[in-house]
């Protein structure tokens, strides 16, 4: 079954937070956000061979990126050659997504890749946005569904294949130029992510040193970027944008007035959850909430719990 959207106006979105889909998914999320608690980015994990299948796809977008160089052009923002390698995954996508699930559910594959699609940005907008995050997001999600990806596989799904294609998606967004889907500037957490800083700011919790106001440190950063998720998010930004951080990045800046690292994760994590389900000031003021960008199939289903009353996270088989 192909995955169509059915979020697709605000009057829609009632129906999305009391489905499965928004159980599901969430519930993956805090899953995950439970399975990173505490750890760093190079630590020791299992990589199972999906996991590795996984990584092999995303190097395979990163080399077409290298293989389409930016076009000239008078605009600055948005290449026009991200078209062209868009069109190539758009083609290439279900091939992709058919090298890392086994032949016996080959028939999921359809599915599954539409999530990929989506996951990497807007082909004719030529932007990129915190949407295109939760459908990298969802992919996840239903590999987990299927049975591909398992529950020894957390801390692999985040710091091996979530981590790689944060870095993809940091190179699209340098090599075309990629402009912000739905920023609220300076309002907005980041530009283009949300979930990095959730889940960075868990492997921080009862760090014994480092403290949510020292990520404004430049020194700091430098030093641990490589072992936490959260500072690799705050090394891109300032690489970047320039200025002092207070002023292009005010919502962070005001985050590391957070007395730990804990209250951090637990703020993000309300943050995100009025993010995907269009609550919290300015979301109806030109900026398209991830649900809007969200698709439902089999895997991903727009039916309401069998359970009475608002959704709760689910347990997934990761």
């Amino acid at each position: 079954m192909i995955p169509k959207k059915e979020i697709n106006m605000v009057s829609d979105m009632a129906k999305w937070k009391r489905s499965q889909a928004y159980a599901d998914y969430m519930g993956f999320i805090l899953t995950l956000n439970e399975g990173v608690r505490g750890k760093k980015l190079t630590c020791e994990y299992k990589v199972s061979e999906p996991i590795e299948k996984l990584v092999a796809l995303l190097n395979t977008l990163d080399r077409w990126i290298d293989e389409t160089p930016p076009v000239d052009q008078p605009s600055r923002f948005g290449n026009k050659a991200f078209r062209t390698w868009y069109a190539k995954l758009d083609q290439e996508a279900e091939k992709l997504v058919a090298t890392v699930i086994p032949k016996h559910l080959a028939d999921a594959a359809p599915e599954v890749a539409v999530y990929l699609k989506e996951s990497v940005g807007n082909s004719t907008r030529i932007d990129y946005g915190t949407g295109h995050e939760a459908a990298f997001a969802a992919f996840l999600c239903c590999l987990c569904k299927i049975g591909v990806l398992r529950v020894d596989d957390q801390m692999a799904i985040v710091f091996k294949v979530f981590n790689r294609y944060l870095e993809v998606m940091r190179k699209l967004q340098k090599t075309y130029r990629m402009e912000p889907a739905g920023s609220q500037g300076v309002w907005g957490l980041d530009d283009f992510q949300f979930l990095p800083f959730i889940w960075g700011s868990s492997q921080l919790i009862d760090h014994p040193n480092l403290e949510p106001r020292h990520f404004v440190d430049e020194k700091v950063v430098n030093e641990n970027h490589k072992d936490f998720m959260f500072l690799e998010c705050i090394l891109f930004i300032t690489e970047m944008k320039t200025g002092p951080f207070a002023e292009h990045s005010n919502q962070l800046w005001n985050i590391s007035a957070v007395p730990s690292w804990s209250k951090v994760n637990q703020g993000l994590i309300r943050m995100y959850k009025a993010e995907v389900s269009i609550e919290g000031r300015g979301r109806l003021l030109g900026h398209t909430p991830p649900p809007f960008h969200f698709t439902v199939g089999q895997l991903f289903s727009s039916a309401a719990p069998w359970c009475e009353g608002p959704s709760q996270p689910v347990a997934t088989p990761c």
